[in-house]
């Protein structure tokens, strides 16, 4: 049996092969599993044949069950937060748990595993020894001044974004930061058609005006 704790677990960004064995004991011995899409997390679950109660936790609805859930695990129940994929409170509202479950007194226990960052910054060839991780771009109100303020920045940048935002996101570095900005961009990492692009800004984007990205995106901007 797990011990009375949360435990935040790892999930493959693509291919499956990528969970650990420590993941799969824990998801095997823990009492709940909190998902942040159940239907996603459903097919890792059944690949793995793992059989425990699964619990949605999600950005519509933390606030309302993270009390519930804490008393749960002071009460001695043991609960495994995965994310659709990667580490979980990357990007998500994980973290919200987390901060509750500190307070509370109740032990956090973080395996190691994938994250999507990690292997788009180390591809790109860019200096990686400093790097800032910035996550997803407002949508619109902010974006601007967002890229902006990255201009003189020495270090690598990392984004998420979506496949449908990533030309007009590549047209934004173009025009604020400098057609010959270096940036790479990488999709469907781990996955059958994993895809890394890299070259400068105008380059990158004449690639994806030439040929519509799908999948999940991670680009690094290169510093200064």
């Amino acid at each position: 049996m797990a011990a009375a704790k949360l435990y935040l677990v790892p999930t493959p960004i693509g291919n499956l092969e990528d969970i650990t064995l420590r993941a799969l004991r824990v998801l095997k011995e823990v009492d709940m599993i909190l998902a942040e899409d159940t239907r996603t997390s459903g097919v890792l679950l059944k690949h793995f044949e793992i059989s425990k109660p699964v619990k949605s936790f999600h950005i519509f609805n933390e606030h309302k069950v993270v009390s519930d859930l804490v008393a749960r695990l002071k009460a001695g129940e043991s609960m495994a937060l995965i994310s659709d994929a990667g580490t979980p409170g990357i990007s998500d509202p994980g973290y919200l748990i987390v901060r509750e479950a500190i307070s509370a007194g109740i032990v956090i226990d973080c395996l190691p595993g994938p994250t999507a960052l990690i292997p788009a910054v180390v591809k790109s060839g860019f200096p990686c020894d400093r790097f800032v991780f910035e996550g997803f771009l407002p949508h619109k109100k902010g974006k601007q001044s967002k890229i902006e303020a990255i201009k003189e920045e020495e270090r690598a940048v990392i984004y998420y974004e979506s496949p449908h935002r990533l030309v007009k996101t590549l047209e934004m570095f173009v025009t604020l930061l400098g057609g010959e900005r270096m940036v790479s961009v990488s999709r469907e990492l781990s996955k059958l058609y994993e895809e890394t692009i890299t070259g400068s800004a105008t380059e990158v984007l004449a690639h994806f005006q030439a040929k519509p990205p799908k999948g999940e995106i991670v680009i690094v901007v290169s510093g200064k």
